[in-house]
């Protein structure tokens, strides 16, 4: 019975008449329904945010970095559909996850919305049905909750359902990978479950790449995210220490990037942000506690890259003093609160940090971000509200009484700064060589 169950859900997914649902439209989910779509798969978006439905239901995109004209297309297709109803699971043949994984203020894993969806699926849950966990988490989290939730219902997994994981790799603003071009790690709970999910997979992306179980591409993830934010660190680190020497970071970067081999370059920054560096390392750190084991190198990033607005922030409070203009009461208008270039990200973005530090020792603080018109409310900065982006000119740079360069947008234009700024503080290397006005951080 069990063969033939996965046999006709292999065949409905090769055949492109499986219809995919997809739980979480945002930066993950939205692209990858997309991909769906594309690649011929019936499919059926859900979202607990009414006015992404309505929007996505008249064919338009709330995000930057997805073009309307793609979700005008799948919508146009017929192949697209869009709803909040969580009763309409037992509709689909697969279902990919894609919510958040965010922290606990006590930087725990908050698997909550995991946990909701798998709940919300496993009211529908039926024979023959795929389900495969995208959001990143520790080892575990797939072959232990989600799993234990679907089978609450009395259906097994592996035989009546099929349950495996497959991290996302989404990076907003890229051109040169797309959900399409970038290899897909694949591990299933069982060997039946990690075949069905390539084949899905293989449809979808231009390569998977099959692991052994779901343990395994859920610690690939977490992998990928830790080298980034332990580099991160270190080439912080390094600007603290090169700046206490009187010594240029970028331009000992430059200098060390030359090298064609045994050296990968990161460049240094306010912090970190996006929903998956400042977050994903701490999964594993958790989860390794359990097992007695420090992840200390996680600890230690962690702690050098949440101290960069402090050490940004000091850097800005000597250079107004200085100029003999206290802190306080002082005018400060922030450049680029997405998280990073090009985007219009905010997610744990260090100027949200580093506005908060601002406001609460009485300076006022305004800010500029082409890509960001209004700064959208967090859970850990609420008290910010809706602060509207002001426009950029001489006049605006000129009331300041200095501009911090938090996030290096293409946009911007920075020779209009260093012309009519009092005051900039450069947290991203733009500016090189030295300038009156420029205090580089």
């Amino acid at each position: 019975m069990g063969d033939e169950i996965h046999t006709k859900l292999q065949q409905r997914i090769e055949t492109g008449t499986a219809r995919v649902g997809v739980v979480g439209l945002g930066y993950v989910g939205l692209p990858l329904a997309l991909a769906c779509v594309e690649a011929g798969f019936p499919t059926l978006g859900f979202d607990s945010d009414p006015e992404k439905v309505e929007k996505l239901g008249r064919g338009e995109s709330y995000l930057r970095h997805v073009e309307g004209s793609r979700v005008a297309a799948a919508r146009e297709s017929g192949r697209f559909e869009v709803t909040g109803d969580v009763a309409r699971f037992g509709e689909v043949d697969a279902v990919i996850v894609c919510v958040p994984t965010p922290l606990t203020p006590q930087r725990c894993p908050d698997l909550r919305y995991v946990e909701r969806s798998a709940r919300q699926i496993a009211t529908g849950l039926r024979v023959g049905q795929l389900i495969v966990l995208e959001s990143t988490s520790y080892p575990g989290t797939t072959d232990e909750l989600v799993k234990g939730i679907l089978e609450e219902t009395g259906l097994r997994c592996g035989t009546d359902f099929f349950l495996a994981f497959s991290p996302e790799r989404e990076d907003p603003g890229r051109t040169d990978f797309t959900t399409r071009t970038t290899p897909k790690v694949v591990g299933g709970v069982d060997p039946v479950s990690g075949d069905l999910a390539q084949c899905l997979y293989d449809r979808i992306v231009a390569r998977t790449v099959r692991v052994s179980s779901a343990r395994v591409a859920e610690a690939a993830k977490l992998t990928e995210n830790i080298f980034r934010a332990v580099n991160i660190a270190l080439v912080n680190e390094l600007k603290v220490v090169y700046d206490t020497m009187g010594i240029d970071i970028w331009e000992v970067l430059d200098a060390a990037a030359t090298k064609p081999f045994g050296f990968m370059r990161f460049d240094p920054g306010p912090g970190w942000g996006g929903h998956c560096i400042p977050v994903d390392p701490f999964y594993l750190a958790w989860k390794a506690r359990e097992y007695g084991v420090t992840a200390r190198f996680i600890e230690l990033a962690g702690e050098i890259n949440v101290g960069m607005p402090h050490f940004l922030l000091a850097k800005l409070q000597q250079a107004l003093s200085d100029r003999r203009v206290p802190l306080g009461g002082c005018k400060v208008l922030l450049v680029g609160v997405a998280y990073k270039k090009d985007v219009d990200d905010t997610r744990e973005s260090p100027a949200l940090e580093l506005f908060d530090l601002l406001s609460r020792r009485g300076a006022h603080v305004s800010y500029h971000d082409p890509h960001v018109p209004v700064l959208p409310k967090t859970r850990r900065h609420a008290a910010l509200g809706a602060v509207a982006s002001v426009p950029l000119s001489a006049e605006t740079l000129g009331a300041f009484d200095a501009v911090v360069i938090v996030t290096n947008h293409t946009a911007v234009d920075y020779a209009m700064i260093l012309r009519h700024a009092k005051l900039v503080v450069d947290a991203r290397g733009v500016f090189r060589g030295e300038h009156p006005n420029v205090v580089k951080a």
